[in-house]
């Protein structure tokens, strides 16, 4: 589950959601995939590991699935 390696802390990326023990945002994850890159690649490039990935791409499913479609179309 996503909680055990993601983290939100004031104190760390004014509150962004970060891979827990380091300042890589999720939104930067999520970019990355985005723009192509393989999560293997991601991994390396910020030190993180596959499954933070995955935790990434998590977090943003249950962020998204709470969100009113309708409100916003």
């Amino acid at each position: 589950m996503f909680e055990a390696r993601i983290g939100i802390d004031p104190e760390i990326r004014h509150g962004k959601p970060v891979i827990k023990g380091t300042r890589v945002p999720v939104d930067v994850i999520l970019g990355s995939l985005a723009g192509g890159m393989e999560m293997e690649a991601i991994a390396k490039e910020y030190g993180i590991r596959k499954e933070d990935v995955l935790a990434a791409i998590e977090y943003a499913a249950k962020i998204v699935a709470r969100e009113e479609i309708g409100a916003y179309v």
